[in-house]
């Protein structure tokens, strides 16, 4: 378990965890069935989506599980005389980006439509994680023609190490407009909340037409006014949330989602009149946060294969050259593996795209047994088996199952990270120190090599390198670091995994 907890430690996690343990039902706790897997991915999903609990701005809600979170950002917003409380922390600062906290939202709803019906007991945890983000995401696009995309100035808030109940950096917001267009932000909100409208179709009617009337608006605004954000707000968005593959992608994206949320036929002419122009090559194999071309495709390839949507076929095609880039040992394999199994795409964040790429395998592999297809790589066969067998590898190397014998979801198995890259994770919390504690002085703590004190139970971290090495470290934010739009995707593989061993 790493180094041994200190008694200053241990005295934080009994003022601070007591809560959780108690109606977690000890989240530290590691149950096997070796004789159907090594792991419970049951205990995974449970955890993979009480992460976001401890990611939420605002006023928290009576039943919040992860206790040592407390309110905050409660004026968010007043810079511009709007109501911006509540949503996500994207990541380990107490920035609310608008562009991962939609692809976020997105990624959760896509988790429930395709594997809600096999998550049971945490479906209503799961929609109540979307609608946190839903909540904002319809505070934020609350005037025509604008979008607030961010409170926060990034550069100001990291200058600090302070817990979001104490922030006093800038709550600016920005926004996007008609004169300062941010067409990839505004149609990633559209497909949020397009997405959204299918998961509360049946359990709440009235909020789902809210959300696709919404989605509808905001697609037409990103759509009509085209341009980057990370154009007109370069200073203030980048390097942290740059668009680097265009607003193309999210053009299609969006518009694959109002497809699929309102059957309106003008989406589909929008995607057969638009669609080439908005695809990127095949080779283009890399899917989350900044390029959605593979999610459209596995997408619009459900249309074609299970609605039989015959002016669709190509995204079958494309859908399958993404496949084939991934599956090992085959001749048109262009994915890079670590030594110990896990796909690697880049140092910073490289989960990201693990867990990513296990919910398309799995959700691609769903929509090929409906169609009774395959995949055709060269030469090469690969059913939709396989396709499961390539997910649940990665989704088992996360938990666990890699030359560390460390799971990369903190609260999960025996050896997790200790000292992740979080601010709340890493100060002492409200109820232990309930003084104020200031912008610099917070970067004592930030060095220390004490674990966390606060357990951010269920953050998936950046990961190992490339040589399946992990230093829990927390100044390395590269490989330390968790996010929202790591576990999102990643809800869904679980829900699948521990229905397919029987835990569900």
């Amino acid at each position: 378990m790493g180094s041994r907890l200190s008694l200053f430690t241990l005295l934080f996690l009994l003022s601070c965890s007591t809560t959780l343990l108690l109606t977690n039902a000890n989240p530290f706790r590691r149950s096997h069935h070796p004789r159907v897997t090594r792991h419970n991915y049951k205990d995974a999903l449970t955890k993979s989506i009480l992460f976001f609990e401890g990611q939420r701005s605002g006023k928290l809600p009576p039943n919040q599980r992860i206790t040592w979170r407390k309110d905050s950002g409660l004026s968010d917003g007043s810079a511009m005389k709007v109501d911006l409380v509540g949503g996500y922390y994207d990541a380990g600062d107490n920035v609310k980006f608008g562009f991962p906290m939609a692809f976020t939202t997105t990624m959760l709803s896509w988790s429930v439509i395709e594997f809600g019906g096999l998550m049971k007991g945490e479906l209503q945890n799961a929609r109540q994680a979307i609608r946190w983000g839903t909540d904002y995401l319809l505070k934020a696009t609350v005037h025509p023609d604008t979008i607030y995309v961010q409170v926060g100035e990034a550069n100001k808030d990291h200058a600090c190490w302070e817990r979001p109940e104490d922030m006093d950096t800038p709550r600016s917001v920005f926004k996007v407009d008609k004169n300062n267009p941010g067409t990839e932000v505004a149609a990633e909100t559209a497909a949020a909340l397009a997405s959204a409208s299918l998961v509360f179709r049946r359990s709440d009617p009235t909020y789902s037409k809210l959300l696709a009337k919404r989605a509808m608006r905001v697609f037409a605004f990103a759509d009509k006014y085209r341009g980057s954000y990370s154009k007109g707000l370069k200073t203030i968005v980048c390097p942290f949330y740059c668009s680097f593959s265009g607003y193309e992608d999210e053009l299609l994206w969006g518009a694959a989602w109002l497809h699929r949320a309102t059957k309106n036929p003008f989406y589909l002419k929008y995607i057969q009149a638009n669609g080439q122009i908005l695809g990127a090559a095949d080779y283009d194999n890399t899917f989350g946060w900044d390029n959605k071309h593979v999610g459209a495709r596995i997408l619009l390839s459900k249309a074609f294969l299970v609605q039989k949507v015959q002016s669709l076929h190509d995204y079958k095609g494309h859908a399958d050259n993404f496949i084939c880039s991934l599956v090992p040992g085959i001749p048109t394999t262009s994915a890079q593996y670590t030594p110990g199994g896990l796909l690697f795409k880049m140092n910073d964040s490289n989960m990201q795209y693990v867990t990513s790429t296990s919910f398309m395998l799995l959700t691609y592999a769903k929509y090929l047994t409906s169609a009774r297809k395959v995949v055709t790589c060269g030469g090469t066969t690969v059913t939709p088996k396989t396709l499961r067998i390539i997910a649940k590898k990665q989704v088992d190397y996360l938990l666990g199952d890699n030359p560390l014998r460390m799971s990369f979801m903190v609260g999960y198995g025996p050896r997790y990270p200790q000292r992740i890259h979080h601010r709340g994770s890493s100060l002492p919390c409200v109820a232990s120190h309930p003084a104020k504690i200031q912008c610099s002085a917070g970067f004592s703590f930030m060095k220390t090599k004490s674990p966390n004190p606060n357990i951010l139970v269920g953050a998936i971290v950046g990961g190992p390198d490339q040589h399946d090495k992990f230093p829990d470290d927390r100044s390395d934010y590269e490989q330390s670091e968790p996010a929202t739009y790591m576990n999102a995707p990643l809800v869904g593989a679980l829900s699948y995994l521990a229905h397919s061993f029987g835990q569900l």
